[in-house]
């Protein structure tokens, strides 16, 4: 074989990789997902946008950051990945931004919106991309010198992603998380009241968005005042995931730093697995779950790392012990973390003390982590949350072992 035939066997090794990948000349250059990451340190604060390299997982900026609204908290991605949801916790105006993704990665502002309470906390879209729910810490009427209890907004998402007109449902004193099932119509809220009232509400979700309280779930009025009793989530629940086939919810607990695993029943309630809760590193407070279901990572804030767990696919157990990503380093003040939806294979964290994202590759058959080229990356000022969109079509299957 002479060396003209080796290059022409390369350039079509690459070439078909690239079609397993799905990158094409019409995409940015191997860019395989896009990252943003909301930052909260100025007024308005604003997004940071990277490109992913395939091959190396590495960051490069995508322009200038996209202003946002005052303290963006936390923001989700359309399941279609053409557009992203943004929360802005502080801001009265534009509590709620929806951006548009370009062809380029880049964010373009498209509407604001209002939610029937103040001081948004969390948001989730479901599967389909029909109903978009914010969760927020005070209804009309109440606030921090007169507080009282909190709700979930429910939009509906239109055919052009944007949001209709709003509605709302009355949930506990400070919620703090929330999460959409994928292959049922449940979702489930954290309720970050003081123990022994922390706890999980969970709801039935209908074909019009509307939730309804799950068995086990009740949500009464009490001297003006409503009043919320769900399943019972430790002391200071302090976010929520549920893995891929839905069976399965997780809950940290930044408090007792612990991770708490339920089993999902028929009608939706939840039951406590027998043999939890499991043990994390210093301050849990978020979790993610890989696209394949059977690897759970958790951000230690205060021991500045990420846990990797296997999850037994039988009976939802999560355990370190396999994965050897245990107490894998990040940067200072692991706040929030994501997985890119197209390979599966990179995780990023923002770094809310040291204005970075770091990076890490997991390894689908052990679940254990590595840095990625050049990581830590910069951000702007107070990096609060991250998510990830896939660049075009991928099968993520490749990465099963």
């Amino acid at each position: 074989m002479n060396f003209t035939e080796m290059g022409r066997m390369s350039k079509a090794a690459i070439v078909s990789l690239a079609m397993v990948l799905g990158l094409s000349a019409c995409t940015r250059d191997y860019t395989v997902a896009y990252v943003y990451v909301t930052t909260a340190k100025s007024n308005p604060g604003v997004i940071n946008q990277y490109a992913v390299d395939y091959s190396a997982g590495s960051l490069t900026s995508i322009g200038s950051p996209v202003a946002a609204g005052n303290d963006p908290t936390t923001l989700v991605a359309s399941p279609s990945g053409l557009f992203i949801y943004v929360v802005n916790h502080l801001d009265t105006t534009n509590p709620v931004q929806e951006f548009a993704v370009q062809g380029d990665g880049s964010l373009t502002l498209k509407n604001s919106y209002k939610i029937p309470g103040t001081l948004p906390t969390a948001i989730a879209i479901d599967p389909a991309g029909a109903f978009l729910y914010v969760a927020y810490t005070y209804q009309a009427g109440y606030s921090a010198t007169t507080p009282g209890p909190g709700g979930v907004a429910i939009f509906p998402v239109n055919a052009d992603n944007s949001l209709g007109t709003v509605s709302s449902v009355n949930v506990g004193n400070n919620p703090v998380s929330i999460t959409v099932s994928y292959f049922n119509r449940f979702v489930y809220v954290v309720d970050q009241e003081p123990s022994p009232n922390a706890t999980i509400l969970g709801f039935s979700q209908s074909a019009t968005g509307a939730l309804t309280p799950l068995p086990g779930t009740a949500i009464t009025t009490v001297a003006g005042k409503t009043v919320a009793t769900g399943y019972a989530a430790g002391v200071v629940p302090s976010a929520i995931a549920e893995e891929e086939t839905a069976r399965f919810v997780y809950v940290t607990d930044q408090a007792a730093n612990q991770l708490i695993g339920y089993v999902v029943q028929s009608n939706g309630s939840l039951v406590p697995m027998i043999n939890g809760p499991f043990a994390t590193g210093l301050y849990p407070v978020a979790l993610t779950v890989d696209p394949r279901g059977k690897l759970l990572y958790v951000a230690n804030y205060n021991a500045n790392s990420i846990e990797g767990y296997a999850i037994d696919t039988a009976t939802g157990t999560p355990s370190s012990a396999g994965t050897g990503a245990y107490q894998q380093p990040t940067g200072t003040g692991s706040s929030c973390l994501a997985i890119d939806p197209a390979l599966g294979v990179y995780l990023y964290t923002a770094d809310n003390l040291d204005n970075t994202t770091t990076g890490e590759r997991l390894n689908p058959s052990t679940g254990s982590l590595s840095p990625v080229q050049n990581s830590p990356f910069p951000t702007a000022g107070s990096p609060t949350c991250v998510t990830i969109v896939a660049n075009g079509a991928h099968a993520t299957q490749i990465i099963v072992p």
